[in-house]
């Protein structure tokens, strides 16, 4: 019966949207009642409220929407969507402040003698507009006034003009900063535990082993990494476009005429241009820069994104003075002098050491207040004239309200939906579904591109993905990552702006369109536009990287990044050594100076030290190439064994789906207990009876050498997972070993500094009470704790002091151990300058060269080249389906 609820669920919310019935209200209300109607149902026809839900009753799922709203967006670690407001605000206050229109006008003029020139500047400016604003509605309003009677005046095709106009006032939902991807950051975040979850039982499923290995787990995702994932193929929609409108206009030349300008192009219409551009360009930089360099998070972005916008509007709206610049001026002296403060100077009030960080402190107090004052300035100014702070701000909490009130509804809405077993009819489809990861993504893919013929992009971010995302990020034959996932959802979202019959876009243009503009000559114009987004999901769906690698080089180059050592990055860490290792003989080279270097200075146990070190660094070589070689026979053989590994797994999840529904079918007999039940308890009876020959006939389905196959590939995985195992034992060995062996070379200087100390102690022990010489004894046995190599003459000495400290001190015994650390001591200081004068030069050479290869995994942070090369391979993605 379920079904029918959830029929009556999608039916429901179809009917309030098609009515116009407003979309914030019209999601909880189909949730709340389809919910009630159930429970309804049940009591009249069941004697149970409970009955015909799939789980739980009407009172669990009325409140769960509720509930996981708030228990995703009221934790203090989950405020992603602080943002939202603060770019609203931005975005707004650029649209009141005319920024737009002044962009517009001065790029038509720029571009206008191109063929194609104003289709052209509309794209740029719709790029500008997107990386500042990101308001679809002001964006395409705004170009529809004052772009759209210019291009038809200049006879341009009606189509074109129109269609050129609403695709590009969509590129701020993929542009960032974008309040979609905001949204879509804080859904995958969710989706991705649920889908470390789903791989989890998938690899136990198929090992038996119950913990999986941390490099096969799913990799969330933040606003941050999205914002920069979206990047790149924002940037790709954009060379579309304009391409297209470029190739239009040679063909059809007089579909798309260039416009000469009037003007002449001199000192003063570059001033005018500049000062147009920059400062917008400005913002860009401020706040996306930010999240770029790592210098601040999507909400503190937000923050300057939307003070910034206040600095705009503060010379932009007034008429113009002497004094029109000065609050923009103010705050850019102020930034300046804040940033040569932070590069300068220690700006931390806790940890002032001197009088050059009092005035570090001093400088930046000053210019926060001149900051301060400039943004006060500028929201005075902008609430003086025509009260156009408080309409901003009007406007702002109108939005947020909107997105708020969405994203509750939704929360029910998808509640409802678990409620009577939707997500579970999702996944049984999508993994009943043949050829993987790849046909499950291009339905849903699909299915969200017809969506947005109805849906706007929050209800489709908030509804469908908590319940399709799951399940594709678990693949691991695809092991895409979750940023990847969601600016490809991004990019099919946007679409849904431009495709009938309720593209906002559309309508937003519509509105402002002159009436000789017919909407069939809209429709028609956007149909090359939404061809083109397509071709942009196609394009990024080939090519990860364009998403992958942004992420990635922030992260690998920030002061954050994860060391070398890290699991996940230990396989194209190999790769990198292996090509240092293929590109020139410096590290064989190295090893071969090492070997023969005269250790005779060297006492015997550092010597032998020393000597494996060596040896391990040649067996680390070699256990390399044995990893690449079994890399290639696993290769080879997966080409024959991974056709039959898909036969098994697909019968073996369709067998899990079987079996779930049998433990289900059993858990309702075991219900039925009175007569009166006897007709359902037979058609459950006889529904066991089919699953369980039904699952009886599947595991009859695999191929009788499956296990042998199996094992047989099995032990050639182990084989590989084992020489790179030797690989990474033998090169940590390999250069810990010979690190050690240098640093002690190294500390000859501060060994020989506590040689008068360790004299002076014998009359300290003598002379002094025990309690002092206690004391003094444990301080120079800490100073020889931290030189290295010292570690004989540092126990002596705790001995001495631990001999002095005892119930009954014993003074004798302090000074017999205390000669035992001088003669220790002398016995090091006859070989460390020897060893240090021939041996140190060499020593630090030969860590130098295997810090750059097989030192690696054991550096503290990445190298820039070895971080671009990181940033680079992890953008790929690694199928890992064949260790499942």
């Amino acid at each position: 019966m379920e079904i029918y609820f959830l029929i009556l669920l999608i039916l429901s919310m179809a009917f309030a949207l098609g009515s116009g019935y407003p979309v914030a209200f019209a999601l909880p209300g189909a949730a709340i009642f389809t919910i009630g109607t159930a429970a309804l149902c049940g009591y009249l026809f069941a004697g149970n409220v409970d009955a015909f839900f799939h789980s739980g009753g009407p009172s669990q799922w009325l409140t769960a929407g509720v509930t996981n709203l708030r228990g995703v967006y009221w934790e203090v670690e989950r405020d992603t969507l602080i943002a939202i407001p603060l770019f609203i605000f931005m975005g707004i206050m650029l649209q009141r402040s005319k920024i737009a229109e002044d962009l517009l006008v001065t790029m038509a003029q720029l571009f206008g003698p191109v063929p194609g020139g104003l289709g052209i500047s509309v794209v740029l400016v719709g790029a500008l507009l997107a990386a500042t604003t990101g308001i679809v509605g002001a964006t395409v309003v705004a170009m529809g006034l004052i772009s759209l009677p210019a291009m038809l005046r200049n006879n341009y095709s009606t189509p074109l003009a129109t269609g050129t106009i609403a695709a590009s006032g969509t590129l701020g939902q993929i542009i960032p900063p974008s309040i979609v991807l905001i949204i879509l950051a804080d859904q995958l975040a969710s989706a991705t535990d649920q889908a470390s979850t789903l791989r989890k039982a998938l690899y136990k499923d198929a090992t038996g082993e119950v913990s999986m290995p941390s490099v096969f787990d799913v990799t969330s995702t933040s606003a941050g990494e999205m914002f920069l994932g979206a990047f790149v193929p924002g940037l790709v929609l954009v060379g579309l476009y304009m391409a297209y409108i470029l190739i239009f206009a040679l063909l059809r030349p007089s579909a798309a005429p260039a416009v000469p300008y009037d003007g002449k192009f001199d000192r003063q219409f570059w001033s005018r241009v500049f000062l147009i551009l920059v400062p917008p360009l400005t913002l860009i930089f401020l706040v996306l820069g930010s999240i770029i360099a790592g210098v601040a998070t999507v909400n503190q972005a937000g923050a300057i994104g939307a003070a910034g916008a206040l600095i705009m509007a503060g010379y932009r709206l007034p008429k113009k003075t002497k004094w029109t610049y000065a609050p923009a001026l103010l705050a850019l002296a102020a930034l300046v002098a804040i940033a040569v403060a932070l590069q300068r100077f220690n700006m931390n009030v806790k940890a002032i050491a001197s009088s050059e960080d009092i005035l570090g402190i001093w400088i930046g107090s000053i210019a926060a207040a001149v900051l301060l004052i400039a943004l006060i300035w500028s929201g005075w100014r902008v609430f003086k004239l025509e009260d156009t702070l408080r309409g901003v701000m009007l406007e702002t909490a109108k939005t947020t309200s909107l997105v708020f009130v969405i994203l509750m509804g939704a929360a029910m809405l998808t509640a409802a939906f678990r409620a009577f077993g939707g997500e579970d009819l999702v996944r049984e489809f999508l993994n009943s579904l043949p050829g993987g990861f790849w046909s499950q993504f291009i339905i849903v893919m699909a299915v969200i591109f017809i969506l947005g013929f109805f849906l706007d992009f929050i209800e489709i971010a908030v509804v469908v993905v908590p319940i399709v995302a799951p399940i594709l990020l678990a693949d691991p034959g695809a092991n895409v990552t979750a940023v990847w996932l969601g600016v490809m959802i991004g990019l099919n979202i946007q679409t849904s702006f431009l495709t009938p019959p309720f593209g906002f876009a559309l309508f937003y243009l519509r509105g402002v369109a002159p009436a000789v503009v017919r909407t069939v000559q809209m429709y028609k114009g956007v149909i090359a536009f939404i061809l083109l987004q397509l071709l942009a999901l196609g394009v990024v769906g080939k090519f990860p990287e364009l998403v992958n690698y942004l992420p990635n080089r922030v992260s690998y180059l920030s002061d954050t990044a994860p060391p070398p050592r890290n699991p996940k990055l230990q396989l194209c860490l190999e790769e990198y050594v292996g090509e240092k290792l293929t590109e020139g003989d410096e590290l064989e080279t190295a090893i071969a100076r090492a070997k023969g270097l005269d250790l005779s200075v060297l006492p015997k146990d550092l010597a032998k030290d020393f000597s494996k070190a060596v040896t391990s660094a040649e067996t680390a070589i070699a256990k390399l190439d044995e990893a690449f070689a079994v890399e290639r026979t696993v290769a080879e053989a997966a080409i024959g064994y991974r056709p039959l590994q898909r036969t098994v797994r697909q019968i073996e999840k369709d067998i899990r789906r079987l079996e779930d529904e049998l433990k289900d079918v059993r858990t309702r007999l075991s219900r039925l207990h009175g007569d009166d039940q006897q007709a359902a308890k037979s058609r459950l009876e006889g529904r066991q009876a089919e699953l369980e020959a039904e699952i009886a006939r599947m595991k009859a389905e695999i191929p009788a050498e499956w296990d042998s196959v199996h094992a047989e590939f099995a032990k050639l995985v182990q084989a590989e997972m084992k020489a790179r195992q030797a690989y990474r034992r033998s090169a940590d060995d390999a250069y810990e070993g010979a690190v050690e062996t240098a640093a002690i070379l190294k500390a000859n200087r501060a060994f020989t500094e506590l040689e008068q100390p360790l004299r002076d102690l014998r009359a300290v022990i003598e002379g002094k009470p025990e309690a002092e010489a206690e004391a003094v004894v444990n301080d120079l046995s800490k100073r020889f704790g931290k030189v290295e190599g010292a570690d004989d003459v540092k126990k002596l000495l705790s001995k001495a002091r631990r001999a002095l400290k005892s119930k009954t001190p014993d003074k004798q015994k302090a000074l017999a151990l205390y000669d035992e650390a001088v003669a220790a001591y002398e016995a090091q200081k006859a070989w460390r300058g020897d060893a240090a004068e021939r041996l140190g030069p060499e020593l630090e050479a030969y860590v130098a060269v295997l810090s750059k290869t097989l030192g690696l995994r054991q550096q503290p942070r990445m190298p820039r080249e070895l971080a671009l090369y990181m940033a680079s391979c992890m953008a790929s993605h690694r199928d890992i389906s064949l260790n499942f």
